[in-house]
């Protein structure tokens, strides 16, 4: 994930807000959660809004805290992961920008119904909290997904008021334009991906190869 050596620790808290924040979108979620509690009644909607919220920030705390020692367990470098997740951020771009279904959903528990698509966590999160945890560090990383989290928890206990007031037409055109910050991002995680690991591995693989053609 590029960031500026010379960021502060502001604005690197700053920065891995707003792209946790884009990540989660909750804005994209407003119209699911809203069709899926129509038959509930206030406190049932809060109940829903606070298990999404829970499962979240669980699933957003494990992979920032062991993260990265999966990945060494598994033998995979950051360099790879963060190709792999900047493809899995590009599909999760197209569900949004173009309304397509890539994940499976089920059941009737709206909370896990939120969590289950991509649009509030999974890959794309997961990704994230990983890579940034590689580039701004565990506190930061954990303290940008609280702040993300409660600002998503705050929009989804207000889902009903707030697409009242804004109108579906504007929270759809939103989560397009989240949608290609999303995939513009992605491409920057392939493209950092394959730069380092290029660099990293040249030694190995690279100038042996050019030695072998005869340059």
């Amino acid at each position: 994930m590029p960031v500026d050596l010379l960021m502060t620790p502001i604005d690197s808290l700053v920065y891995a807000v707003a792209l946790l924040f884009f990540i989660f979108d909750p804005f994209a979620s407003l119209p699911i959660f809203i069709s899926m509690t129509k038959n509930m009644d206030d406190k049932e909607k809060m109940k829903a809004a606070n298990n999404a919220i829970i499962v979240a920030a669980i699933l957003f705390l494990i992979f920032t805290l062991i993260g990265t020692n999966l990945l060494a367990l598994f033998g995979v470098s950051v360099d790879s992961f963060r190709v792999a997740g900047g493809i899995v951020l590009i599909l999760m771009a197209v569900e949004i920008i173009f309304g397509f279904n890539l994940t499976k959903q089920g059941g009737d528990n709206v909370a896990w119904v939120i969590i289950a698509t991509p649009i509030l966590t999974g890959p794309g999160v997961i990704t994230t909290a990983i890579l940034l945890t590689s580039s701004v560090g565990i506190v930061t990383t954990l303290l940008a997904g609280i702040i993300s989290l409660v600002i998503t928890w705050g929009l989804l206990r207000n889902a009903v008021y707030i697409v009242r007031r804004v109108g579906n037409n504007v929270i759809e055109i939103f989560s397009k334009i989240i949608g290609l910050l999303i995939a513009a991002m992605a491409v920057e995680y392939i493209l950092k991906g394959v730069a380092d690991w290029i660099n990293a591995n040249a030694h190995v693989v690279i100038l042996p190869s050019l030695h072998l053609l005869g340059l």
